[in-house]
């Protein structure tokens, strides 16, 4: 029988050096997450584990290019 993952995918945690980022992955022997401003990092469960917190923040909104709108050519 499996053991029970420490975080499951979507979890929000906070990291002491990377800040705040969601679990992407977590299997027995390794973590990835998606950090706001650090982009996604690979770790090994047993090392990051005791660094890691559950946050209690909203997931952020995906970051979407900003496209320009065209302004609408006036009416004749």
């Amino acid at each position: 029988m499996a053991a029970k993952l420490p975080f499951a995918k979507g979890a929000q945690v906070e990291h002491p050096k990377f800040g705040l980022g969601q679990v992407s992955d977590c299997t027995e022997e390794h973590i990835v997450i998606k950090f706001d401003d650090h982009g996604e990092k690979k770790f090994v469960l047993q090392i990051v584990l005791p660094n890691l917190k559950k946050s209690d923040r909203q997931p952020p909104p995906e970051k979407r290019r900003a496209t320009k709108k065209k302004a609408a050519a006036p009416a004749s």
